[in-house]
């Protein structure tokens, strides 16, 4: 048995953020009914065919869900997605700010007709405030909330490698949903759950923001070197490889100088005895480093590092990466056959947690749901 079977999901869903929170509930168990616009379906499914002939994100965030056709434009359909919400013990929508409110799916109006339900609106910006009509995608996010301004090296910026945004507001939706099924077993109220990616990408930008406030200046870009820690980021081996080291505290610094650097009793010292002296002399502090890892392979480096209870990663590719020892891939059916992806991260013992339903092809599921819920 799953955590959340016998639960219903409705969610009227495209792109990212909330079919991850949908794919997550369907993970532990519950029923994810994907209302997709007939004929095209979610444009997700489009970003890409590098899965046997399906999307990446398609695939990875859809697992586990029925699909089915519903245009709410039409009353038919519009009526009996009306239906199939008052079964459902939650209901998701990232649709346009304001459109599924206008097609008669408004979130406050729904609960007063059913007050155990959970609803979940994700939007870009919200639903009040002076961009509440912006467009919201996630690079675009990552520029507004000032991601992009820390992100990279030097004078150069970066965008986050992955959809950051998006992620984030789909697992603040999941945890959020987890918390109102809680409340509602205590009292029987279903909640009302507003998401929006700005709020969440905000969170995230706490720290530089915090610094930005309080310091008058956030910090600095500074590639795969953390910007307040130090030695904290990508060293060069004797053959260019390149491998990542991170100390915590003053204990583990002088661990690494005397033994890893085989520096004890050098009078440098004292300019790198705390964090602050080290990320404020941060270029002599890495010349000293790359002095001594350029003249040595990988093994020897790792072999130190290991030795003194370092902490270190490699600067894996993704190639690397698909092969790595400690990855756990698990596969899942798709229309076009078996496909892989990385399991559950959170693994409960004992329970059938860890096992991925199918990915639905488009309105797969549509003729059966019709039928039940007719």
């Amino acid at each position: 048995m799953k955590i959340l079977e016998g639960l219903l999901v409705v969610s009227l869903e495209q792109a990212v953020a909330a079919p991850f929170a949908s794919s997550r509930l369907a993970d532990s168990g519950a029923r994810v009914i994907k209302v997709e616009r007939p004929s095209e379906g979610d444009f997700a499914r489009y970003y890409d065919h590098v899965v046997n002939g399906e999307s990446a994100y398609f695939v990875w965030i859809n697992r586990g869900k029925e699909s089915v056709f519903l245009d709410i434009k039409n009353s038919e359909d519009n009526s009996f997605l009306k239906k199939l919400i008052s079964h459902a013990d939650v209901f998701i929508q990232n649709l346009a700010p304001g459109a599924a409110a206008r097609s008669g799916f408004d979130s406050l109006k729904l609960r007063e007709e059913k007050p155990s339900l959970i609803t979940c609106d994700i939007t870009g910006y919200g639903e009040t405030g002076p961009c509440k009509d912006m467009k919201a995608y996630d690079n675009l996010l990552q520029g507004e909330t000032g991601l992009l301004s820390i992100t990279g090296d030097g004078e150069v910026k970066a965008k986050a490698g992955i959809s950051v945004c998006d992620i984030s507001a789909g697992m603040y939706a999941y945890t959020s949903i987890l918390e109102a099924l809680i409340f509602r077993q205590k009292t029987g109220q279903g909640s009302s759950i507003k998401i929006s990616l700005f709020d969440c990408m905000a969170d995230w930008m706490s720290v530089p923001l915090l610094h930005q406030i309080y310091a008058g200046k956030p910090p600095s870009r500074t590639g795969m070197h953390h910007a307040s820690i130090a030695p904290y980021g990508p060293y060069k081996d004797r053959n260019g490889k390149e491998v990542l080291i991170s100390i915590q505290n003053e204990r583990e610094f002088k661990k690494f100088w005397d033994e890893v650097l085989e520096k004890k009793d050098s009078p440098e010292y004292k300019q790198f005895e705390n964090n602050s002296l080290r990320v404020a002399s941060r270029d002599a502090l890495n010349r000293i480093i790359d002095g001594v890892f350029g003249n040595l392979p990988m093994e020897s480096i790792i072999e130190k590092l290991e030795n003194s209870s370092i902490a270190y990663g490699r600067v894996n590719s993704v190639e690397e990466f698909s092969k790595h020892p400690h990855l756990r891939m698990t596969e899942v059916e798709t229309s076009s056959g078996m496909a892989k992806l990385v399991e559950r991260p959170a693994l409960f013992v004992g329970l059938e947690q860890n096992k991925f339903g199918k990915v639905p092809s488009p309105g797969e599921n549509t003729e059966a749901i019709k039928k039940e819920f007719l």
